[in-house]
């Protein structure tokens, strides 16, 4: 794999990691302090979320991290890989589902907080926003399924270059 590539992604994936620390340390209870007319539940949540969406980002940006590593070391196609793309695909599962939450308490905060209701047109792109995370998903999961093809290759590959090697 290409040094600068390789370079180029981790600059990329250590600055999204120091960005996501800053925002769940000072953006976030910015946040809390500036919904204070709204519900107790409500405000809650929301910082709930937004801290496990980010804990999901940084699980994700390790994982990648980890396996930008065994690409560049040449070990990518090794069951060792799977446990990291497993750890993907629900860290994006779970972010799915918190977008999902988002959209649930926005559509119960048009009850809840007087005059701040949330469009409903909102709470069904939330929606869908949480249908293409899911989306996401499955595609990782297909991808992981084409890593386990490539690893089956690769150890077949193995064996007959060392029954060749025992012929010759």
């Amino acid at each position: 794999m290409n040094r600068w590539v390789v370079l180029s992604l981790r600059v990329v994936l250590a600055i999204a990691l120091l960005g996501s620390l800053v925002v769940q340390v000072l953006i976030v209870p910015l946040l809390w302090l500036d919904m204070d007319e709204a519900g107790e539940g409500f405000r809650t949540s929301l910082a709930v979320i937004a801290v496990l969406g980010i804990l999901c980002l940084q699980v994700i940006a390790v994982c990648v991290w980890r396996l930008l590593t065994m690409a560049a070391r040449g070990t990518v196609f090794s069951p060792a890989s799977f446990r990291y793309v497993h750890i993907v695909i629900g860290a994006i599962t779970a972010g799915s589902v918190l977008v999902l939450c988002v959209a649930v308490v926005a559509r119960f905060a048009n009850h809840a907080v007087e005059g701040d209701a949330v469009a409903p047109g909102m709470v069904g792109i939330i929606s869908g926003l949480a249908l293409v995370a899911a989306g996401v998903a499955l595609l990782v999961y297909v991808m992981r399924t084409l890593l386990a093809q490539a690893v089956a290759l690769d150890v077949q590959s193995r064996q007959l270059r060392s029954e060749l090697d025992e012929v010759i």
